[in-house]
């Protein structure tokens, strides 16, 4: 953003652009530690504050339900490319809004309202989307759950193969938000085709170590990909659906014909989900793929798994319950139920001091969704602003200390001081423009 629009918010709206202030004066004083959340990069940034935020379109490139779409279907065009080439897919739609309208989408192409998925119990690491009684997804189909195993946290896929022949889901739904390891989805593909049914993988939290090569591909496995285009992929907050298996034909409602698979989920998209699309977004997602398909991107994501393996070595020498005994991925997920505290204690004193992590269900979890036992902790964020291997052990002990003294006052505020210290060292977006 130059200086002079900058400066132009200021003048006219100086309260938002004060609370914008605040907020970038939070993310550069703190630790993120959310797994979930990224820092773009400034041009990311850029193209998400453009012109094409004022334009209408409707359809796909080539196919729109206005004019005017000449050069929103050139952006959208090659942020479609950018994400075949980035994942090795063969179709790709970038339009969702976010991972939910995304696995909405996927959920309507395949199934009717009333049919039996087979996807992982949020308790043990997976999704709202991915069946919970409170969600669309919940409510709109039969939920079968499964999880992890109680002695190692390693997901039970004996359990797996049990559930789905005896209720032969219709779709088997992979990935996760809070499971620390790595998704092998050979092993549930094979599950899938011996009860006919489709498999799909939510890999919206590791699709950034998928891209930088650094976990085992999930495309050629499963009739349906999607992610969202932040968390470890590193853009704007959006969705995509990736897929590389055309497979047979499906019959929609209201449609005269049937389809493939593409253009099912193409038209579920919109006009089944979505209205018009975000092309402002879009191109910030086009942005976003090209900066994924660098060398310096499969550093990073190198980086964030080294970091993440750093934080559970350093929690689990300092005698912390590491669930599943550490992680393969971008985040790890404390079990403070031993130290009799709770998440919800855990997450308040951190962010007084400045580290910012969620509360999280622990598998087996006696404590409620709203206090919890966990607390999650993922390496993204950090790794973006430069840190390593000697920040992380630093983070680390910042950390114990409030865990150790959640109620000290005192304590906090010395650690609080301590973190911005850490932080000014990495400062965010240094550039002239600040938002």
């Amino acid at each position: 953003m130059s200086a002079h629009l900058k400066n132009l918010l200021k003048d006219s709206d100086p309260a938002v652009a004060e609370i914008i202030e605040r907020e970038r004066a939070r993310q550069n004083h703190g630790l993120e530690l959310i797994a979930s959340e990224n820092f773009v990069s400034p041009a990311v940034l850029e193209a998400m504050g453009n012109v094409m935020t004022n334009k209408y379109a409707e359809g796909l490139p080539g196919k729109r339900y206005y004019g005017g779409c000449k050069h929103v279907d050139e952006v959208e065009t090659l942020a479609i490319e950018r994400a075949k080439e980035l994942f090795g897919a063969k179709w790709a739609n970038v339009q969702p809004h976010s991972g939910a309208q995304a696995n909405m989408a996927v959920y309507y192409t395949f199934l009717k309202p009333g049919d039996t998925i087979l996807g992982m119990d949020l308790a043990h690491g997976g999704h709202l989307t991915h069946g919970s009684p409170v969600n669309f997804s919940g409510r709109m189909f039969q939920v079968i759950s499964y999880g992890v195993k109680r002695d190692t946290n390693l997901i039970d896929i004996d359990d797996v193969a049990q559930k789905a022949r005896e209720h032969r889901p219709k779709l088997i739904m992979t990935g996760s938000s809070a499971y620390p390891r790595k998704w092998e989805l050979a092993l549930f593909r094979e599950i899938a085709d011996e009860i006919g049914a489709y498999l799909i993988c939510d890999m919206s939290h590791f699709s950034g170590l998928v891209a930088g090569k650094v976990h085992p591909d999930v495309v050629p496995f499963a009739h349906a990909v999607t992610s969202t285009t932040h968390k470890t992929l590193r853009g704007p907050r959006g969705g995509v659906i990736l897929s590389s298996q055309e497979g047979g034909e499906l019959l929609l409602a209201g449609m005269p014909k049937p389809k493939s698979y593409w253009d099912a989920l193409d038209s579920w998209v919109f006009p089944g989900v979505q209205g018009g699309p975000l092309m402002h977004v879009i191109a910030a997602k086009a942005v976003a793929f090209g900066e994924a398909l660098t060398p310096a991107f499969r550093e990073y994501a190198q980086a964030v798994i080294n970091n993440a393996k750093v934080l559970a070595d350093e929690f689990l020498a300092m005698g912390y319950k590491v669930v599943s005994g550490g992680t393969d991925t971008h985040l790890i997920l404390l079990d403070l139920s031993p130290m009799g505290k709770t998440g919800k204690a855990a997450e308040k004193a951190l962010e007084a001091a400045d580290i910012t992590v969620n509360k999280n269900m622990v598998p087996f979890d006696p404590q409620k969704p709203l206090v919890t036992s966990g607390v999650r902790i993922g390496s993204p964020a950090i790794t973006s602003r430069g840190m390593g291997v000697a920040e992380m052990k630093k983070i680390v002990k910042l950390i114990d200390r409030v865990i150790q003294n959640l109620d000290s006052e005192e304590e906090i505020s010395k650690v609080r001081a301590e973190v911005q210290e850490l932080a000014s060292g990495f400062p965010l977006y240094p550039q002239a423009f600040q938002y």
